[in-house]
């Protein structure tokens, strides 16, 4: 061992209500910009509330469509449908 940790992907949650526009919108940019930015080094996970809407306050998201990055910590979050992509990368710091 070399004591240096494998990198892990980048583990995102898109928490959206249903299939409105404004989801299948973030749905879309989400999966544009890991596809172009993070090839193979992302996770998404994407959690319907309102089949699930206890998780909403669990996760205390006020405003949907909101994009979680868990992994690397600390948690951050973006509000939208993620349609600019260097504000999206430059908030969630994700690198290349």
């Amino acid at each position: 061992m070399t004591g240096i940790e494998p990198t892990q992907p980048t583990k995102l949650i898109l928490y959206i209500a249903g299939q409105t526009p404004k989801s299948r919108a973030a749905i879309e940019n989400l999966r544009r910009i890991c596809e172009e930015h993070l090839p193979g080094k992302y996770v998404v996970e994407v959690v319907d509330l309102r089949q699930q809407p206890q998780l909403a306050r669990e996760h205390n998201i006020v405003a949907i469509p909101t994009l979680v990055r868990e992994l690397p910590t600390p948690i951050r979050k973006i509000i939208g449908d993620l349609s600019d992509s260097e504000k999206v990368l430059v908030h969630l710091q994700v690198s290349e």
